[in-house]
């Protein structure tokens, strides 16, 4: 009884604490719409949002401070289940969802429900399959489970836990990368500062909390996290559902704006403005097919005569601007034949693809085959079987299940993590529509005189690869559908400005974007901090090394692991999704095998919990390195024509294929294997 009226009280404290979070943050939204109704220029709110947001997570760091492992690992095991679930919510809802989903959803319509599928069913399958039994079994990270079920302190289990360490390290580091990329996209977009300050800004808030305090300041800043993520997505989105639908609703009203978006398809279609638009990107396109055909003749005319035009603009005197042009189109013509083929196929793509009428937003897989239709169900399908068994295998995800009091209360957290995930996640949907009805209502049509202020704010802040680009293609002085270019990473950043809302709204929004960020980095590197500390260096190195050490340990490697993930965001390696999608190939084909198997089936023993491990991240490596033209691969080479982001859809059977035949070859697992089995799946008791 003394254990539930304290944790009950534990629980009021920390609920006051977050409202009083709630309401001061409401205060100071309230006067920086003062500050900017009173005409505080944008940059200043810009730097007010980033300062504040460092300034809160510093706090919380310095007073969440520790150096107890069992508070440094796991938040002393007594977290609430509700402040769990919104903590885990916030490590999950990472930028890819803030900033990138809704965006996904805009350009692709009903494909990009494969996101929210697979990621939402995969948090089904960590409750059902694996949550519960990792804290019934009550150890730190995810290599402790499997080093002691499938070998314990042999030399078996020590390879086990080494293979599970570079597993995590793998994935946590390609994800963290996504995010700290993110984090600079944000800072440098609202501050001004360049890319590269704005991820080492974004870094010290990350490292201030991980540093300090673990998994216990990460927890606390994390729900802190949730509560700002979640207003910063709502606000604008209930805005334009107030303004097509008449409802605050998101969720329900979207339905109804759905139809007028189908009717406004339908019209753009057919539109001739819009056909003659097409028509020009079409003939734009065979112009680059013509010069692939002719190869390698065209490259060297090419070359010849943008030569020409260099020394004709010199020879006449024309105006400076004129000779630079000249400069800037030689400096940027392939240097080489084979370059030439790759930059003429790239463009000739992007030009074919302009000139397709726009895609109905809510018709499933659509093509012009009845083959090309079936591909793109297959590649739906492959992608949310990725980012299901993805999403079960995440080690920072996981390692949540250890924070909580009990097994019951893991459960319950459970629960909560799936309910504030669905309150973001099925509101994007909504987001994407609305702001897509918005898009080709308002702008479509309108005149290039009178374009809104925010298109030429954004078209601005990257000069070389334009978040969003409108040419008046055809001469007619009026914007069409086919002439707009919109980056997706823009659109949940822009909506309150694409809605009207004021710009205070638009920081709160990068707020809530770089929350995301920042909680999910909090998470990947303390759990690859923690697989180097506890899983390599006191379980394998040095098991006699006191709590003090360990903890300064996992510390120092976690601030070497973020300047090494910063330094990789920094080179720009890759957009934020394909990083994303890589690392739930990987963390499904390696880890989830080994896992479920290990919960779910006796016989399953070391030899073929390595042989599926080695066999899962092999498969998904060479899919990956074979099909995608960013790693070298070619596109043409793909199996059952799955996009290489789904790599795990070979990656996992194979893996648990060759963990099946190899355990069942070999001799069967100790029984201290198999007591571990029946005891993490027995009930808890009372």
């Amino acid at each position: 009884m003394g254990g539930k009226n304290k944790h009950r009280s534990y629980f009021q404290r920390l609920a006051r604490y977050y409202l009083w979070f709630t309401a001061c943050l409401g205060l100071f939204l309230a006067a920086l719409a003062i500050l900017e109704n009173e005409g505080m220029p944008r940059q200043w709110i810009g730097y007010l949002y980033m300062f504040a947001t460092i300034v809160l997570y510093a706090i919380i760091g310095v007073v969440a401070r520790t150096s107890n492992v069992s508070e440094y690992y796991v938040a002393g095991r007594r977290v609430p289940a509700l402040f769990n679930g919104m903590a885990t919510a916030a490590d999950w809802i990472s930028a890819a969802s803030f900033i990138s989903l809704a965006g996904t959803l805009y350009l692709h319509g009903f494909d990009a429900l494969a996101y929210v599928m697979g990621w939402t069913g995969g948090y089904c399958l960590v409750a059902l399959l694996i949550a519960p039994y990792l804290r019934k079994f009550a150890q730190y990270t995810v290599p402790d489970f499997l080093a002691a079920r499938y070998g314990g302190s042999s030399r078996h289990g020590k390879l086990v836990r080494a293979l599970a360490v570079a597993a995590t390290i793998v994935v946590s580091f390609i994800y963290v990368v996504a995010q700290i990329y993110a984090v600079g996209l944000i800072a440098s977009r609202f501050t001004g500062v360049d890319f590269s300050v704005g991820i080492f800004l974004g870094l010290a808030s990350i490292l201030v909390c991980s540093f300090l305090g673990g998994m216990r300041a990460i927890t606390w800043t994390q729900v802190a996290q949730y509560i700002i993520i979640l207003v910063a997505f709502l606000i604008p989105t209930m805005w334009l559902s107030m303004k097509f639908a008449g409802n605050p609703v998101p969720q329900v009203a979207y339905g109804s704006v759905l139809t007028k978006l189908a009717k406004r398809e339908a019209q753009l279609a057919v539109d001739p403005r819009e056909q003659e638009v097409r028509a020009a990107f079409k003939a734009k396109a065979d112009e680059y097919g013509a010069r692939l055909a002719a190869l390698p003749q065209s490259w060297e005319a090419g070359r010849v005569e943008v030569q020409r035009r260099l020394d004709a603009a010199r020879g006449r005197n024309a105006s400076l601007g004129e000779v630079r042009n000249a400069e800037r189109e030689l400096i940027a013509y392939p240097r080489t034949a084979d370059e030439a083929a790759h930059v003429w196929a790239e463009q000739r793509a992007a030009n074919l693809a302009r000139a397709q009428p726009p895609e109905p937003h809510a018709e499933p897989f659509p093509g012009k085959t009845r083959e090309e239709s079936d591909q793109r169900r297959n590649n739906f399908l492959a992608l949310v079987f990725c980012l299901m068994f993805g999403t079960a295998a995440l080690p920072h995800i996981l390692m949540r299940a250890y924070t909580t009091p009990s097994v019951h209360e893991t459960r319950v957290s459970v629960f909560w993590t799936l309910f504030f995930i669905l309150l973001i996640y099925l509101t994007m949907p909504a987001l994407a529509v609305l702001a897509k009805f918005d898009i080709y209502t308002s702008l479509v049509g309108s005149s290039y005189d009178t374009l809104p202020t925010w298109v030429s704010y954004w078209a601005n802040v990257d000069k070389t690869n334009p978040l969003i680009s409108i040419a008046d293609i055809n001469g007619d002085g009026i914007v069409q559908l086919a002439e707009i270019a919109i980056d997706g990473d823009v659109l949940t950043l822009a909506t309150p400005e694409i809605g009207g809302l004021p710009y205070v709204i638009s920081g709160l929004v990068a707020a809530g974007g770089l929350a995301a960020a920042l909680s999910t980095a909090d998470g990947l590197l303390l759990a690859i901090s923690n697989a180097l500390s506890h899983d390599i260096y006191f379980k394998m190195v040095d098991p006699g090394a006191s709590t003090q050490k360990r903890v300064t340990i996992s510390k120092l490697l976690l601030l070497a692991v973020a300047f090494i993930a910063a330094y990789v965001a920094s080179q720009k390696p890759a957009d934020i999704l394909s990083l994303v999608g890589a690392a739930f190939s990987l963390a499904g084909s390696t880890l989830f095998p080994a896992l479920v198997a290990g919960v779910f089936w006796k016989r399953a023993n070391h030899q073929g919990a390595i042989a599926g491990m080695l066999t899962g991240f092999l498969v998904c490596v060479y899919y990956m390195l074979h099909t995608n033209p960013i790693l070298g691969g070619n596109a043409d080479s793909t199996w059952f024509h799955i996009a290489p982001i789904s790599a795990g859809v070979f990656g996992v059977p194979a893996g648990l294929a060759v963990l099946a035949v190899v355990s069942l070859l070999t001799p069967p697992p100790p029984r201290e294997s198999t007591g571990l089995v029946e005891y993490i799946r027995a009930p808890e008791e009372a």
